[in-house]
């Protein structure tokens, strides 16, 4: 590595540090704020061994142009989503400049964890949180009326069995989305990161996000008719969101791990052919 990478490593780290502290209020619950803390490092340990190749080397005047825009927009509208942008277009902008071509497209799939080491969707996903919490509440409702349940929907709110249930923001999923996209994305890189599919599992990640927190929402539900809802609403809330989050990781997995082995077979059955 030259000067001017280590510069280029200085310059990247200043302008996150500048990120993260414009608004620190996703600084609060650790399990939330510990994946986008390790998006970086697991960046960093997934890419590894970084080869870079010889010589001199610049950087693209489209990189620098969109990433420059994103950062503009960013300051503009005090957006997190714009300033992840620009600074991951930075990144890569150094990145393809410096990296052995034959390394390039692996660090090109391994680009959404820099995207997502910033709290853009935790501080600015109202709307995906809306509809995660809407439509958690319609699945909910319809299931308990199917049980023999008494359900009223309106909006995000339940009346089961005639006790009252919120689905308030706190149900949003947001934390969840991020952090399954984080921890999703790098076993996704891991098991299938060879195969044309790894993008598309990407798109089920949001899919298995929305899943998870749609079954919290069931299971708290449940826990507050069933139990009483301080039960539901104190320690069962915390550690049984966590339950549903472990076993769709474990759902992920395992399907990840499907998509492998009939990827393999069929690599293998044109080789026989």
């Amino acid at each position: 590595m030259t000067n001017r990478d280590w510069g280029m490593i200085f310059l990247l780290l200043t302008l996150a540090l500048f990120i993260w502290i414009q608004d620190i209020s996703w600084i609060s619950d650790f399990a939330d704020t510990l994946p986008i803390i390790a998006s970086l490092p697991l960046f960093v340990w997934l890419g590894w061994p970084w080869r870079f190749i010889h010589g001199t080397w610049s950087l693209s005047y489209s990189g620098l142009l969109f990433s420059t825009i994103g950062f503009f927009l960013g300051s503009i509208f005090g957006s997190f989503f714009f300033f992840a942008l620009g600074w991951s277009l930075l990144l890569w902008s150094w990145l393809s400049a410096r990296v052995e071509p034959e390394k390039r497209q692996s660090v090109k799939q391994l680009m959404i964890l820099p995207l997502l080491a910033f709290p853009w969707i935790m501080l600015e996903g109202e709307m995906i949180g809306w509809w995660f919490r809407l439509s958690g509440t319609w699945a909910a409702s319809t299931l308990y009326s199917l049980l023999g349940y008494k359900v009223v929907q309106g909006g995000t709110s339940l009346l089961v069995q005639g006790l009252p249930i919120d689905v308030s923001a706190a149900c949003a999923g947001l934390n969840t989305l991020q952090s399954m996209l984080i921890a999703g994305s790098c076993i996704a890189y891991t098991i299938i990161g060879n195969y044309p599919a790894y993008w598309l599992n990407l798109i089920f990640l949001v899919i298995f996000s929305w899943i998870a927190n749609t079954l919290r929402i069931i299971a708290i539900c449940w826990a507050a008719v069933a139990v009483s809802p301080e039960f539901a609403a104190g320690i069962f809330h915390k550690w049984g969101g966590w339950l549903v989050l472990f076993l769709m990781f474990t759902l992920c997995c395992l399907m990840f791990t499907l998509e492998k082995s009939l990827f393999q077979n069929s690599e293998k059955s044109v080789k026989e052919q």
